[in-house]
């Protein structure tokens, strides 16, 4: 299906074009944040994505974007870091995993790279988890 038929019909698309490696393979053991404590981990991107990857360097920041693929998409309101001291509060003012579209959002350093495959530092993405887009860390205006 074309782009202009996805829209037609008003959906979506989206399509993984990595998946993480990682030692964390339970929610309760991973950190908050990617700065919390997340351990390196490798990103294994999909052949068909080789040429969109090639200009990626050790060193570069990117932000990834996951799906949450284990994430309650019924959830609207949580009580922030798990605190139940703290007010409920929309998840859209959160970085909660559970939410109507679970997408996450990591920036990461790139370590090493090894074909298609990314070493990143801060990951907080349980083992398996999709990546749906890669980004660049975009500094000054004077960088662009």
């Amino acid at each position: 299906m074309t782009a202009d038929q996805v829209r037609e019909r008003g959906g979506m698309q989206l399509h993984p074009v990595a998946r993480v490696e990682s030692s964390l393979r339970d929610l309760a053991d991973a950190p908050r944040q990617g700065d919390e404590g997340a351990p390196d981990a490798w990103v294994v991107f999909d052949e068909s994505v080789r040429a969109a990857l090639a200009d990626v360097r050790p060193g570069d920041e990117l932000i990834l974007v996951s799906w949450f693929d284990r994430a309650d998409r019924s959830v609207q309101k949580v009580h922030p870091r798990s605190d139940p001291g703290r007010p409920p509060t929309g998840v859209f003012s959160t970085r909660s995993p559970d939410r109507p579209n679970p997408l996450g959002l990591h920036r990461v350093t790139v370590l090493a790279v090894d074909d298609l495959r990314l070493q990143v530092n801060n990951l907080e993405a349980l083992d398996g988890t999709p990546i749906v887009d890669v980004k660049p860390v975009i500094g000054d205006i004077s960088d662009r």
